[in-house]
């Protein structure tokens, strides 16, 4: 009985010491957590974001306030916390590499690895393709490059928020009425390399009826529903992304961008 006893003493005390860092630590570290605690709450862009352009500026002191207003201007967006601070941005990693596997049978993954043959050895290098938008008719697409995967990924994601277009979505299917925007305006094809997509409006409830990698695009563009047709090599996923892309700023004409 005494043997369980002290088994069931045991963890009491680790758990006590393990809430109260103050009997544990010394006044200077407790110091460096209290620091810790504020440098992490404070991470809003709005309070440590310091524009350096005119545009930043004018969005920071709230004379711009809809980011359709710096689109349709044609005014060119160079820093990306613009569009953090006009737009709640979700992003999303394409899968533009292939990890290693007997006879080239590895799983397609995010991160696009090559190899530069030197003196020294090889010097592998890795790159990313990440798409941003808000749901809400902006989107955008990014490709990164660096010789480390995290870095590459931020560089990905920082120039898809600078490339952020606003494309046009309406109820356009042939046997739809609703008033919501949830399909494509109209047939449209967007070409890169040897790929041809072609986006077809969808009636509501249809789903997206397209490849996989291309339903994380529409997805954050605010498209729910789409017919689809691909032509050309369509394994290149990096084309194929921005086949779709060019398809989806064509929905926006020129009148509308002036």
């Amino acid at each position: 009985m005494a043997k369980k006893e002290e088994l069931s003493e045991k963890p009491e005390e680790t758990d006590e010491y393990a809430e109260i860092p103050e009997e544990v630590l010394d006044e200077k570290d407790l110091k460096e957590l209290k620091n810790i605690e504020i440098k992490e709450i404070k991470k809003e862009p709005s309070e440590s974001w310091e524009p350096k352009t005119l545009l930043g500026k004018e969005v920071k002191s709230g004379k711009i306030k809809d980011i359709n207003e710096i689109l349709n201007s044609g005014r060119k967006i160079l820093e990306e916390q613009i569009v953090d601070y006009l737009l709640n941005t979700k992003s999303d990693l394409i899968l533009i590499g292939q990890s290693k596997g007997k006879f080239g049978g590895g799983k397609r993954r995010a991160w696009r690895q090559t190899q530069r043959k030197t003196e020294e050895g090889n010097v592998p290098t890795f790159s990313a393709m990440a798409v941003v938008g808000d749901e809400n008719g902006h989107i955008g697409i990014g490709y990164g490059k660096s010789m480390e995967t995290l870095p590459a990924r931020d560089k990905s994601i920082r120039k898809a928020k600078l490339n952020i277009t606003r494309i046009k979505r309406a109820c356009s299917g042939f046997d739809c009425d609703c008033k919501e925007l949830h399909t494509v305006p109209f047939k449209v094809t967007g070409k890169a390399g040897s790929i041809r997509v072609v986006l077809i409006p969808a009636p509501q409830g249809t789903g997206l009826v397209i490849a996989n990698e291309l339903k994380k695009v529409l997805k954050l563009a605010g498209i729910k529903d789409v017919y689809s047709k691909t032509f050309g090599k369509a394994r290149t996923t990096f084309n194929l992304v921005k086949a779709c892309m060019n398809a989806l700023e064509k929905t926006t004409s020129m009148e509308d961008r002036k």
